[in-house]
């Protein structure tokens, strides 16, 4: 992870100029990672700049967000639903619950909106399989490897292969993705017009065939008693209403960690989940440009048995 500059880091906290799309953020020199110093405006500039790489991921789609008005170490909380406090660029949605009735849900669709919502506290941005015209068809599968606590990161990436494969048997694509912290999410585009029952019933069904043929490598269930020395597969993140973290949100953990989307070839040399930080920024925008991850996320693809 690069490390934070001290002569970069000051000139910032001096209100250095923002960057185009950071302007309007207030108290840019409150830190938010104590532990390791980025400050209000490192954020606000990491989302200015990645704007144009992170949208097409999260534009249109539900959003939770995770708010730490006063920093990553202090209350933190969820926030889903909006009437319009947190800015005029955040949209809403009407979207019905399990009790009946429509809450006004949160979703973006520009860098004005992402800029909102950190100048109110917005560190993690995690979204909906689906997009806000079409919240019965999700479009999108994301299988999370999370690691016991003292597994090699070596041996999550096996498990990505492995899960990769079985994908791939079904005739789906999918790509990886460094969470930003202990692991990986292996992520399935499909195409719209199948509904939630199916889409979660497919997820469960391939997390528990693998942790049937391998019980001593993965677990499909969330119980802590039996994941021990194991790879949760959480699939659970496919049924409505579930989220994941956005491709390039940053996460509310020390360092300022980003949630990096890479290739198959390129997570084989990489030695941990959290391998790119917001001052990765201009590394970030380079090698999204590279052919292995031109259409990262991008396939035009059945959800089997759904057709």
């Amino acid at each position: 992870m690069t490390k934070r500059s001290d002569e970069g880091a000051s000139a910032r906290g001096q209100g250095a100029a923002d960057p185009p799309g950071a302007s309007g953020v207030t108290h840019r020199e409150r830190v938010i990672f104590p532990d390791t110093g980025q400050t209000k405006g490192d954020l606000a500039d990491y989302y200015a700049r990645i704007a144009s790489l992170m949208l097409p991921h999260l534009t249109g789609r539900p959003v939770s967000l995770l708010r730490c008005p006063q920093g990553r170490t202090e209350t933190c909380f969820f926030q889903k639903h909006d009437s319009g406090s947190l800015g005029e660029h955040v949209r809403h949605v009407a979207i019905r619950e399990k009790a009946g009735a429509a809450k006004p849900y949160i979703y973006l669709d520009s860098g004005d909106g992402l800029r909102d919502c950190v100048q109110m506290g917005t560190i993690e941005f995690h979204i909906w399989a689906c997009h806000e015209g079409s919240i019965e068809q999700p479009d999108r599968m994301i299988f999370d490897l999370d690691p016991d606590e003292g597994l090699a990161f070596s041996e999550v990436k096996r498990a990505a292969g492995d899960l990769r494969r079985r994908l791939e048997g079904k005739g789906l694509a999918s790509f990886p993705m460094l969470t930003g912290g202990k692991g990986i999410h292996v992520v399935v585009p499909l195409r719209r017009g199948h509904g939630w029952d199916a889409h979660k019933d497919f997820a469960r069904d391939l997390a528990e065939a693998l942790s049937r043929d391998e019980p001593d490598r993965f677990v499909a269930t969330m119980a802590k008693v039996r994941r021990e020395g194991k790879i949760f597969i959480d699939w659970l993140r496919n049924q409505r209403g579930a989220t994941a973290v956005a491709p390039y949100s940053v996460r509310a953990r020390s360092g300022a960690p980003v949630a990096a989307p890479v290739s198959w070839a390129e997570l084989q040399g990489l030695e941990n989940a959290a391998a790119f930080s917001i001052f990765d920024t201009d590394a970030l925008i380079e090698r999204a440009r590279r052919d292995d991850l031109q259409g990262w996320g991008i396939a035009d693809q059945e959800l089997p048995g759904a057709g």
